[in-house]
């Protein structure tokens, strides 16, 4: 996904609709439906959180499209049919829908796929498998990126971060939260969540926390590893090329997150 070999860092929140931003982090008075305009150009990606509870129009992601910037790219959260229900593998029908609900509207705006499992959905490796294979690799014509947030410990295990690697879908990396944090590199990108914006805090983090998640963005957009999050499987012997990033800050003070966003954006420059 990098642009001519280059490493790319976009961070965002998740949504843009939230009543608290207004006066905090919208100006005092600005009309919500000039909300999405505003955060996008104070922002370098938004995770898009309506698909995750029900279809949106076509419509509505051509009008998305067309009011953000154009070096900016949403990720989607794919919907909970597909994710939250007892066997995974059964989930076909509802991905083909997705993608046949106006999604592509988005155009070179798409940016990946989040999919994420029930807190209570445990790991095994042939149902798990079996959705990986279900993902889409492209539709009509266009490159789709997957990321699959996991949220049982028993995903914690080589073999999970074995199943995503060989399919090329990211685990997404969960931060400061009560997830597991699976920090393995399994696809050519990176897509982290961090969770521990506090009230107190201005900017949602301290300063050392942000300079930290900063500094773990730029190791992955290089093409490294931080050093200090502990993998399950050996990464490849060799240095990967640069790799685009993917951080968007969730839950916590949630009023904190467009706050902690902007000062990470200004962090990686």
């Amino acid at each position: 996904m990098p642009r001519d070999g280059k490493m790319v860092i976009r961070i965002g929140v998740g949504g843009w609709v939230y009543g608290p931003w207004r006066g905090v982090f919208y100006p005092e008075g600005m009309a919500q439906k000039r909300e999405l305009e505003y955060a996008s150009r104070k922002l370098s990606s938004i995770e898009i959180n309506g698909t995750f509870y029900g279809s949106q129009r076509p419509e509505s992601f051509a009008k998305w499209h067309d009011e953000t910037p154009v070096d900016f790219v949403f990720a989607l959260k794919g919907p909970r049919y597909a994710t939250h229900r007892r066997v995974l593998a059964e989930a076909g029908a509802t991905i083909e829908r997705f993608f046949a609900s106006g999604v592509l509207a988005l155009k070179e705006k798409l940016g990946p796929i989040n999919w994420q499992l029930m807190p209570s959905t445990k790991f095994g490796p042939v149902d798990f498998e079996g959705f990986l294979k279900l993902l889409p690799k492209s539709v009509e014509g266009r490159a789709i990126h997957h990321a699959v947030e996991l949220r049982h410990e028993s995903f914690k295990c080589r073999d999970a971060v074995a199943l995503a690697r060989e399919h090329g879908v990211v685990i997404v990396l969960a931060g400061d939260s009560d997830y597991p944090r699976i920090a393995d590199v399994t696809a050519p990108f990176v897509y982290a969540r961090i969770m521990g914006t506090r009230e107190t805090e201005a900017t949602g983090y301290s300063a050392g926390a942000l300079d930290l998640w900063a500094k773990r963005a730029q190791s992955w957009a290089s093409g490294g590893a931080p050093g200090d999050l502990e993998t399950l499987l050996p990464s490849p012997a060799r240095k990967t090329a640069a790799r685009d990033v993917f951080l968007y800050v969730i839950s916590g003070a949630k009023e904190r997150n467009p706050a902690a966003a902007m000062a990470l954006i200004e962090r990686v420059g």
